[in-house]
């Protein structure tokens, strides 16, 4: 049988009866194929929660193969709604900015709305004073805000800023769980998910209703749930465990008879004068309508009176306008004049609603029926249209998850939902090491480790991988790499070596290392905390040992034209000269002479001490050697990737000084060439138009690049995450090379 739109399946899994209903939508219509009633054959369901998951799951097979064999199709995606007697509701208000005075799309508006429910979430979470685990099931926008503006539909407008008042509803983990176990055991998969009194408001009240301030019961057999609208849009939802079910067990006890039969003469009730009936003794009985109006008056009244009250309640303590009243318990004589009562308004503006609300609804069936307690079935079919609440279950890790499903959904999204570390999915590098070099902070990390593992359903992925319902989603987490290792001839400054003039000859000279205060070769590890000291000076006796020389006691030895001994510091350029022969002024003289020849401008004589200018001068020459490395080096990666980091340990360690940044151009120098030659190369790529080094390993997937950027998963800022790769959408695990352009950000 073939049919001009998509068929939709909807169950109202009530506590009484379970009602089905199929039908399509074409413009504004939705048309009725098909409806299917069974009631429950025992209790299984109390005020609205399942108690009897197999039986339950009994019925809904029953209504389902009735259905089939009325459209002559299978049956295999279902919508259904929640009730409960224990409802949560939460409203926040949300804004964000937008890059720019631009236009409002799709995309935007989702993003705020699960802005919204996120942070509804968070604040449930905070005052949830039980043991128990709730799920949100459904959420309304009250009102979206344009630049601080109340806005009625906020696409297509141009805006700086868009907000949203949200209501988000939740229930308990074991009441959505039971629901979906039942629907599961027909063999039905549920393709979204509502809350009745949103289901029901969606026939009951239209859209030009809801600037009036109305109320809508949904009397069922166990809950009777109940929403506000004001100034065009639901405002409020709430829910009592309290309905029809009371009032048939009134019934039973007064006319002696099974739940069943209580049941019967209830409904009867409301369209004949009197009702016969056999009660457990066998013995035929007739009671009165009248009759069972005054049996039932007292529980009437206490079940309207809480109605009323929460009513009241929801709508800022004062009555409504008017209440529709649906569902079959709200049925009954006497129901909707006390309910009228209670909350103080003309009796003519609390009525049933049935077919009356119905304009936009075709029944193809002839015998069809019309009445309220269709009205939530069909609300039902007809939120599938909505799609703003649906959420699916999925394995991860064994471990069986719920998670909205907008069509986006990937394996970071249950991984999130899972609570799964979130370095657990990314490489994570060995123990750094921290240490001092002339006595400035420094740390090496350590290597990057593995990635993490993914498969869903047993094929490969990564955490883009889209996902589904019921999907088989493993994940081994990443491992750590090895630690950071460095050698005291890795530094950059122990490669480095000083010249100074021996007698007339220029000698270039090792630097020296210490250690805690203990002389180290090269070959030393560096290990954690240790204190080093790059050596800067020669003792002249130092330099006579390294030249291998021996110098005589009587000898004199010179430094800088200056009587020294052999204890005396030489410093870089510094003039080193021993002979036997004392140098008079005018040898002096010529000494200086030649040297000014040789290298013009080297120390001249002063009341500045030859140790504080060399300091100086060595000042100037690290000043100019820096900004050299920054013209070269331009694509030098932003300090907080760097591998290694540079802190001074005080308020000003942000702001490094030229010896600071010369040291730390010249370890990233060695630390990159050390991990090029253990590991291949480092490539250098552009970030979000910032230059982001990449080291470490010999070849590079795109994920490697979250390890060098600051990039939160765990707050999600908007539909999805938009990757990139040199103007293209990159994959995950995708090859990146040197010079490629990369763009990651959120969409919205």
């Amino acid at each position: 049988m073939k049919f001009p739109g998509q068929l939709v399946f909807g169950l109202d899994i009530g506590t009484r009866s379970i009602v089905g209903t199929v039908g399509y939508r074409v413009g504004e219509k939705f048309n009725v194929v098909a409806q299917s009633i069974r009631e429950h054959g025992t209790r299984a369901m109390l005020d609205g929660q399942i108690h009897d998951i197999y039986k339950v799951s009994a019925t809904i097979s029953e209504v389902k193969s009735d259905l089939e064999d009325r459209i002559g199709r299978e049956l295999k995606d279902v919508c259904i709604a929640a009730a409960g007697r224990v409802l949560r509701t939460v409203t926040v208000r949300v804004d964000t900015e937008l890059s720019g005075d631009r236009e409002v799309n799709g995309e935007d508006i989702y993003a705020l709305d699960s802005m919204g429910v996120e942070k509804a979430y968070e604040e449930f979470l905070e005052n949830n004073d039980t043991d128990l685990k709730f799920y949100c099931v459904g959420y309304s926008v009250v009102r979206y805000y344009m630049n601080g503006y109340t806005m009625g539909n906020l696409e297509g407008h141009k805006a700086k800023t868009i907000g949203a008042d949200i209501i988000a509803t939740f229930l308990p983990e074991d009441v959505v769980d039971g629901l979906y176990k039942a629907v599961g055991g027909a063999g039905l998969e549920v393709v979204n998910l509502t809350l009745e009194p949103i289901a029901a408001i969606q026939v009951a009240i239209p859209e030009m209703y809801r600037m009036l301030n109305i109320a809508l019961v949904d009397v069922g057999a166990g809950t009777s749930d109940i929403s506000v609208t004001k100034d065009g849009s639901i405002i409020a939802y709430g829910m009592i465990p309290i309905a029809g079910d009371s009032l048939t067990e009134v019934v039973a006890k007064h006319c002696l008879v099974d739940f069943a039969t209580a049941e019967q003469i209830k409904r009867e009730a409301g369209i004949k004068e009197s009702i016969e009936y056999k009660d457990i003794m066998g013995l035929s009985q007739t009671i009165s309508a009248a009759k069972i109006e005054e049996v039932t008056a007292d529980v009437i009244s206490d079940m309207t009176g809480q109605v009323a009250d929460k009513i009241k309640e929801l709508n800022g303590d004062k009555s409504v306008s008017a209440v529709f009243v649906v569902g079959g318990g709200g049925m009954l004589p006497g129901y909707t004049d006390a309910l009228a009562d209670k909350l103080g308004i003309q009796k003519e503006r609390v009525a049933v609603r049935g077919e009356e609300v119905m304009q936009n609804i075709e029944f193809l069936e002839a015998d069809a029926r019309r009445d309220s307690l269709m009205v939530t079935p069909i609300g039902i079919c007809l939120s599938f249209y909505e799609q703003s609440n649906n959420f699916i279950f999925v394995y991860f890790n064994d471990q069986r998850i719920k998670i909205y499903d907008n069509n986006k959904v990937a394996v970071v999204d249950a991984a999130m939902q899972a609570e799964f570390a979130n370095d657990g999915l990314f490489p994570k590098r060995g123990k750094e090491l921290n240490y001092v070099v002339n006595g400035k902070p420094r740390i090496t990390r350590g290597a990057l480790g593995e990635a993490a593992v993914i498969t869903v359903n047993g094929n490969e992925a990564d955490i883009y991988t889209p996902i589904h319902a019921n999907d088989q989603i493993r994940v081994k987490e990443s491992t750590a790499g090895e630690p950071a290792k460095l050698d005291i001839n890795q530094l950059p400054e122990y490669g480095a070596t000083m010249r100074v003039e021996v007698n007339d000859k220029k000698i270039d000279l090792p630097k020296f290392a210490s250690v805690n205060g203990e002389l180290q070769s090269g070959y030393y590890g560096i290990q954690q905390n240790d204190s080093i000291e790059i050596l800067s000076y020669y003792t002249v006796r130092q330099i006579a040992e390294f030249m291998d020389v021996i110098i005589n006691q009587e000898m004199n030895i010179y430094v800088n034209n200056k009587l020294a001994d052999m204890d005396t510091k030489v410093y870089e350029n510094f003039s080193v000269v021993w002979t036997m022969e004392e140098l008079q002024l005018s040898d002096r003289d010529k000494y200086e002479s030649e040297r000014a020849e040789d290298d013009a401008g080297q120390f001249e004589e002063n009341d500045t001490s030859q140790e504080e200018q060399y300091e100086e001068e060595q000042y100037e020459e690290e000043q100019y050697y820096e900004e050299e490395q920054y013209e070269e080096n331009a694509y030098q990666e932003d300090e907080s990737t760097d591998d290694d980091v540079y802190q001074d340990g005080d308020e000003e360690s942000e702001e490094m000084s030229g010896d600071a940044k010369y040291d730390a151009d010249d370890m990233n120098g060695a630390e990159t060439e050390k991990q090029s030659a253990e590991t291949g190369g480092s490539i250098h790529v552009t970030v979000n138009q910032k230059p982001v080094q990449l080291s470490g390993k010999t070849e590079y997937v795109f994920v490697d690049v979250f390890q060098y950027i600051e990039f939160d998963l765990s707050k999600p800022q908007g539909s999805g995450i938009v990757t990139r790769l040199n103007g293209r959408d990159a994959q995950y695990m995708e090859n990146i090379h040197n010079g490629d352009v990369i763009e990651i950000y959120w969409k919205h």
